[in-house]
């Protein structure tokens, strides 16, 4: 008896491009006929060609995206920054809400081969690199970068580790480096444009109710939507109001489709549990373009007065997605080759988190000063010099501590000539106020800034501080007055 041969599988070492359209969802919901012609013209007159004249072909064509192979990695970038020039030149007079832009990922990889389709970890990687490409970037993996390092004509800025949804091991990452209307340096770098997710950009999502009991419903909806009025109160956040995040209500969900449908840069999802006397509440922070989950939380209480343990969960959520907020931003811009004062502000103040220690406060200092370079009206790196100098004249025993606080006084009094509603800035000019002797200013100041935004936590420390301090120079008048009451009428300053 003759054994049967198992069938040969065709593998070879292959340049992978995965390319998809950047807010695809969002356009065809806006208009279909038209985005689905304008794909079309699209792929045909700068895509396809592109890719045939550097020797590649497309694989499989889905709807809002495509996968092509290529002999060799330099081909497969070139064919890449050709049909990237060509699509900004193709749309560089559409309205930008209308625009159709590509994001573009390589990796070199073995491959499983079969007539109409290619398979393997390689091009798992190549569509995870398109993910984390910017509208009109190009993403490529370490493995591609070594082959094409100084032979196409371009520069790289380097990415670091990434890690991707799904792939074992952290990718080194290079993103292309060019100019043009839609590309960036990199794929959290920020550019203006209704495609791009703006900056501290989220969306609550509904929260789910995982008691099984529908009189809950009420408490886990007012969770959602006091966190979503809460975090609008962050300067600069831009955050999806309740009646859109609530159309998700229910449903089972692709964060990285939210984000890119929604344009924003986060989801923070969470659930509620409530089990006899005590309920249980669990928050996940996820960067909406890689579905990386960047921070989470699980708060457990006695149940107590539904409405105080709401105002207590939101508020703490509410200011620690403050500073889990800055600390993504810094990330992403310390990956920047060419930072805003914007990114430069968002590394300050991530600087401040990390501790208030000598080297901290001059690495902070450093970065306001330079975005204070480029926007000598910045609001945020103002206020981030005066945190600066109130916590080096305050903290740090110096020669000119008094002149670092007067210096934060003057730069915060000018940030509120600017900015009059500036939560943050009036609860530290109440912090001048109460280190230099004028706790009553200080409490009117930090009041007032709680009454911008109840989530200061600072604020209510240093009203109660001055309020010790207010008590305790009553005690010391009371104390000298009795002193004094106490000394004979005729005692001679020249003692007896």
């Amino acid at each position: 008896m003759v054994q049967e041969r198992p069938v040969r599988v065709e593998r070879r070492l292959s340049a992978i491009l995965a390319a998809d359209v950047a807010g695809y969802s969002r356009l065809m919901h806006h208009d279909e006929e038209a985005t689905h012609a304008k794909l079309t013209s699209l792929l045909a007159g700068g895509v396809e060609p592109a890719i045939a004249e550097h020797g590649g072909r497309i694989v499989k064509n889905a709807g809002d995206g495509f996968l092509a192979e290529f002999p060799s990695a330099v081909e497969a970038v070139g064919a890449a920054m050709q049909f990237q020039t060509r699509i900004d030149e193709l749309t560089i007079g559409d309205a930008e809400d209308k625009r159709i832009a590509f994001r573009v990922g390589i990796n070199i990889g073995d491959v499983i081969v079969e007539p109409n389709d290619i398979f393997g970890d390689g091009v798992n990687i190549a569509a995870r690199l398109e993910s984390i490409a910017e509208p009109g970037g190009i993403c490529i993996s370490s493995s591609a970068y070594d082959h094409v390092r100084g032979k196409v004509g371009v520069e790289f800025a380097d990415l670091g580790e990434q890690n991707l949804k799904n792939i074992a091991r952290p990718v080194r990452t290079y993103a292309v480096v060019r100019d043009g209307p839609n590309l960036a340096t990199q794929p959290e770098c920020a550019r203006s444009g209704a495609l791009l997710p703006p900056r501290l950009s989220i969306v609550v999502l509904p929260f789910a109710n995982l008691s099984g009991d529908p009189e809950q419903e009420y408490f886990v909806d007012g969770v959602t939507e006091t966190l979503t009025t809460d975090l609008s109160r962050i300067r600069g956040s831009f955050v999806i109001g309740r009646h859109t995040a609530f159309t998700y209500k229910g449903k089972a969900v692709d964060l990285k489709r939210v984000g890119r449908e929604l344009s924003v840069r986060y989801v923070l999802e969470g659930s509620v549990q409530r089990s006899g006397n005590r309920l249980r509440v669990n928050v996940q922070l996820i960067d909406s373009e890689t579905g990386n989950h960047l921070w989470a939380e699980r708060f457990d209480k006695p149940i107590a007065d539904l409405f105080d343990m709401q105002d207590e969960i939101v508020s703490r959520l509410a200011n620690t997605l403050d500073a889990q907020l800055i600390a993504a931003e810094a990330r992403r811009a310390e990956r920047s080759l060419h930072p805003d004062a914007m990114e430069l502000n968002f590394r300050g103040i991530a600087c401040l988190h990390k501790g208030l220690t000598n080297e901290h406060l001059a690495q902070a200092r450093d970065l306001f000063e330079r975005a204070l370079a480029f926007d000598p009206g910045n609001i945020e790196a103002l206020v981030g010099t005066a945190i600066v100098d109130l916590n080096r004249g305050v903290n740090f025993y110096l020669d000119d501590r008094a002149a670092r606080i007067a210096a934060a006084e003057v730069t915060l009094v000018k940030a509120l000539a600017l900015a009059p509603q500036n939560a943050v800035a009036h609860m530290y000019l109440g912090a001048v106020h109460i280190f230099t002797d004028r706790a009553a200013q200080g409490i009117v100041e930090c009041e007032h800034a709680l009454s911008l935004d109840r989530n200061l936590a600072n604020a209510h420390s240093w009203i109660g501080l001055a309020k010790y301090y207010l008590v305790a120079r009553r005690r010391l008048r009371r104390m000298s007055t009795k002193r004094c009451a106490s000394l004979p009428a005729t005692s001679s300053t020249t003692g007896g």
